[in-house]
């Protein structure tokens, strides 16, 4: 098989995908966001417990545009959006690239759960856009796309799905084992479903929820089984975000991993953004499903293994 022929099978799934990005954008400049580009290169990325950069000199390349993002909402800038690629170390599977694209968009005076609503309203103008009537095909079975989608909370997840509890599965340092394998393959099959409001130790970047601080106000989206998008309630206690980068950082030293430095830059800008929400959406993964393949081979040009 020849790389001509591997190329030119793909052109129909390229075709779409380069209509979606162009639909994706039409949305959010139809909402009046702002389309930023920031550095790929950069001196420190958000450090998290099981995701590795890959270094670039002295620098990093970016597994997430978000803490520049960040920046600019301190800077007063109040609805932005950005498509570009990033890059995490170790990442290669069906439906993983070690070189991927995420669609990232923040929104001041918002939180998790009007993200969820531009989720909604993004994926039906969208795939409306391309002709889909509504809903999508995917590995046999329909999607319906019209809101409002489910919101699962993790601990209403757990009781349904898993085989242990939550807090077991915390104990017991099994969450990521059991939700990859017991819950997320069910998730979203006939209609896209929110998981939300992650245990306070899982917040990452979130803010705790206000009438319930042991969870925090977060949520992952899927479709059909495949996790989309992570998004946020945005910490802006800079305080409190240096204590959790610095609880992983100490996590990673005690396994052996690397640790990049901290962004300094982003936790003086922290303390004066505004109260905020952001996500990043997996477009490779929804390129995917609007394409109906199971392998993100088939929706990029190339891959690692034929450069």
């Amino acid at each position: 098989m020849g790389e001509a022929w591997r190329l030119a099978v793909k052109a129909d799934a390229l075709r779409l995908r380069a209509a979606m990005i162009g639909a994706v954008r039409r949305f959010f400049e139809g909402k009046d966001f702002l389309e930023v580009e920031t550095p790929v290169r950069i001196p420190a990325p958000a450090p998290e417990s099981h995701i590795d950069a890959f270094p670039s000199g002295d620098w990093y390349l970016q597994t997430s545009p978000e803490l520049c993002m960040k920046r600019l909402l301190a800077a007063g800038y109040p609805k932005i959006f950005q498509i570009c690629k990033s890059f995490r170390a170790g990442e290669r599977g069906d439906r993983h690239l070690p070189e991927f694209t995420l669609l990232e968009w923040y929104r001041a005076a918002a939180d998790y759960r009007v993200l969820m609503k531009d989720c909604e309203e993004m994926l039906l103008w969208v795939t409306s856009a391309l002709g889909f009537q509504g809903g999508l095909s995917w590995q046999g079975k329909a999607i319906a796309l019209a809101g409002p989608w489910e919101r699962l909370t993790v601990q209403e997840a757990f009781a349904r799905y898993a085989p242990i509890s939550l807090t077991d599965a915390l104990e017991q340092d099994r969450f990521d084992e059991i939700l990859t394998a017991a819950i997320e393959p069910r998730l979203g099959k006939g209609k896209p479903v929110f998981l939300c409001d992650y245990p306070a130790a899982l917040g990452a970047l979130a803010r705790l929820k206000p009438e319930d601080p042991h969870v925090a106000e977060r949520f992952e989206l899927y479709i059909g089984g495949m996790e989309m998008a992570n998004a946020f309630s945005e910490l802006t206690d800079a305080l409190e975000q240096r204590r959790r980068f610095e609880k992983v950082c100490a996590e990673r030293s005690a396994r052996g991993s690397a640790i990049c430095p901290l962004s300094e830059p982003f936790l003086a800008a922290l303390s004066g953004m505004p109260p905020a929400a952001g996500i990043a959406f997996g477009l490779d993964r929804l390129a995917m499903l609007l394409a109906g393949v199971s392998r993100i081979d088939e929706i990029v040009t190339f891959t690692p293994e034929i450069l």
